[in-house]
């Protein structure tokens, strides 16, 4: 799929973008359907992000976590009875879905609980090193980190907290999630591990599991997302996913954005147009201020479950390319694929394929009609 990547007039406002959508459904019923699911889902849908605990059971090279210190920033939480109020906050402010972070989530399920019980839609993210138990999480999405892929995933992140080595992480996951409809990998690509693409994304299918693909960032170095021979990794990155097209639930159009950072409209990803930060954080009035999208309502907070962190990530938006918050870029920049009606459908399929990666999402269990393309 080629995506030009050229400059478009000025965005449309929220009436122009209106007006502009019931012309483009006017002759196509198929598009208003699918629109009207991706809304519904919308509303459903109200995120946050929880840094669960500060401890890791290893340390991953270029883990932002850790090297952006937010393990000692704020005094760890491990009171149940002041998490389940917590959970309970998030509810009665309308909030929906937590992705709860660390650290290792794995290594505190009592405080995943209190989420379960709280809100409908929870997705924990771990390093697959320990199995996320079935009984009483058996609605959760389960997203299970990769760096590189083949035996480059053990070189990233197969180190112990003491320092030391070992190997068969990635296999350790897969024996753990075997045929989980819960799970999806996020497979982190490098550079370096261009040839592990197409036999890791075997495996996980092999594995009856889903990925989606996001973008290896070594935190703590000076070039977090240096990048030779892009074209050379966008192009394995493509063929790979048309290869495995329902296992790799990453649309073509996101993965050019993810890789490149650009868009058909000329956006470039950064700070001024990232949608995944915290909006109760004080640095962001500015930000919050130049008119681009955010996430609605959305709030990273510490593991203290009481103070917001800057974003969904790190901080660091020079060296980001996170997969989750580039999706989010994408789906609230819906104005921006009105030219056409071919271009409002692969915003459509783009929505479908995001919506598509989680156990839980109100569109799982439904098939969309664009979700294999």
């Amino acid at each position: 799929m080629t995506v030009p990547l050229t400059l478009t007039p000025r965005p449309l406002d929220r009436r122009e973008a209106k007006a502009r959508i019931a012309e483009l459904l006017a002759g196509r019923p198929d598009l208003a359907e699918r629109l009207q699911r991706i809304r519904r889902a919308n509303r459903l849908v109200r995120s946050c992000e929880v840094h669960l605990t500060n401890n890791c059971n290893i340390r991953c090279q270029g883990c932002w976590y850790f090297e952006g210190g937010f393990d000692t920033a704020v005094r760890e939480e491990t009171d149940l009875g002041r998490i389940r109020d917590f959970a309970g906050r998030l509810k009665e402010e309308g909030v929906t879905q937590a992705t709860l972070i660390g650290g290792e989530p794995t290594l505190v399920p009592k405080r995943i609980e209190p989420f379960v019980e709280a809100l409908p839609y929870v997705t924990i993210s771990t390093n697959g090193l320990r199995p996320m138990p079935r009984q009483g999480f058996e609605n959760i999405a389960v997203a299970v980190s990769i760096f590189g892929g083949g035996p480059l995933d053990d070189d990233l992140r197969a180190i112990r907290v003491n320092g030391s080595r070992f190997t068969g992480l990635f296999d350790t996951a897969l024996g753990h999630y075997k045929d989980d409809p819960r799970v999806m990998f996020i497979f982190a690509l490098s550079e370096a591990g261009v040839e592990h693409i197409e036999p890791t994304v075997r495996k996980i299918a092999e594995n009856g599991n889903i990925v989606t693909f996001n973008f290896y960032s070594e935190h703590g170095t000076d070039t977090p997302l240096r990048i030779q021979n892009e074209q050379r990794i966008l192009d394995e990155a493509l063929r790979v996913q048309a290869l495995y097209p329902e296992t790799v639930r990453s649309h073509p159009y996101f993965i050019r954005t993810l890789i490149t950072g650009k868009t058909h409209w000329g956006g470039t990803f950064g700070y001024d147009v990232c949608p995944a930060i915290s909006v109760d954080h004080p640095d962001h009035a500015e930000r919050l201020r130049n008119g681009n999208p955010v996430i609605p309502g959305f709030n990273a907070w510490g593991a203290d479950y009481k103070t917001p962190q800057f974003c969904c990530t790190s901080g660091d938006c020079t060296g980001c390319r996170d997969s989750q918050a580039v999706y989010s870029w994408l789906l609230v920049s819906s104005y921006r694929f009105l030219d056409d009606e071919d271009q409002l459908s692969m915003w459509l399929d783009i929505a479908e394929r995001y919506w598509s990666q989680w156990y839980w999402s109100p569109l799982r269990k439904e098939p969309a009609a664009g979700a294999a393309r």
